[in-house]
């Protein structure tokens, strides 16, 4: 995950009335604006992936599958070590590319229920998805987003250190889940549908509370940032790019466990 580090602390005694704050408003509408288009854009390309049979063969099959799959991961795990100052620029290229890759991996979603074809997860669970499934796991997952961003925006709490555990347990989620693939792929261990399971449940905890914590630290930020337009615009580009990857998450994991038959 990228964070933006921008000296927020507390909010300044006398401006915990942020709810009125006209300026506030104005930074977290275009957060969430960012991430909406994003998410737009997302479900567009997961539908010409999944619909479009010459797109589908592309996409789907290596070496773009490879690309589509962990470019996400190298892009963020890059932009740790070389984007400590970045530019509007950067940090808004690095958040198109990051939605464009998961957008076009959403896809395979899409395939499934339009082509009624169960897959079978490296856990040893077939995986059988429908549109209505997937309509169910985004209101699901709208709404829990909605809830928990809007008790993270309101909470007078500053949660800058609950956010920092969040991150380190996202890449410690992500370690894991890579270690497993590599032991499972290659033969060293054998699958397990209740690892999976586990793992999925965990990371649908982790990934929700970051949703609160990220949108307290978006809002705890926009007063040290608030005569900034450079500090402002990468920060609406990161915080945009954290929740919209906790909403994609939320959502597979969701979709994935509504799906999924031992």
């Amino acid at each position: 995950m990228s964070d933006y580090h921008s000296g927020a602390r507390s909010i300044p005694i006398g401006r915990e009335e942020m709810a009125i704050d006209p300026g506030l408003r104005r930074f977290m509408l275009g957060v969430y604006t960012k991430m909406g288009l994003g998410l737009a854009w997302s479900a567009a390309l997961a539908f010409a992936v999944g619909m479009i049979p010459q797109v589908t063969q592309t996409v789907l099959t290596p070496p773009v599958l490879y690309i589509v799959q962990w470019g996400p991961l190298v892009l963020l795990l890059g932009s740790s070590f070389f984007m400590r100052n970045a530019s509007p620029a950067a940090s808004g290229l690095l958040y198109w590319a990051v939605v464009t890759l998961m957008g076009l991996g959403l896809g395979v979603w899409v395939f499934l229920a339009a082509n009624a074809v169960s897959a079978e997860t490296l856990g040893g669970r077939t995986v059988t998805v429908t549109f209505a499934n997937m309509a169910k796991a985004f209101l699901v997952t709208a709404a829990a987003f909605g809830g928990l961003a809007l008790w993270g925006y309101t909470t007078k709490r500053n949660l800058s250190g609950l956010h920092s555990m969040v991150i380190m347990a996202i890449w410690g989620l992500a370690i894991i889940g890579i270690l497993n693939f590599a032991a499972v792929s290659m033969g060293w261990i054998q699958g397990s549908s209740m690892f999976e399971i586990g793992m999925q449940v965990v990371t649908l905890i982790v990934f929700s509370v970051l949703v609160a914590t990220q949108t307290n630290q978006l809002r705890e930020s926009y007063y040290y940032l608030a005569n900034d337009q450079r500090g402002q615009a990468v920060m609406t580009n990161f915080g945009a790019l954290n929740l919209y990857i906790a909403f994609i998450t939320i959502f597979q994991m969701i979709l994935s466990l509504m799906s999924s038959r031992n």
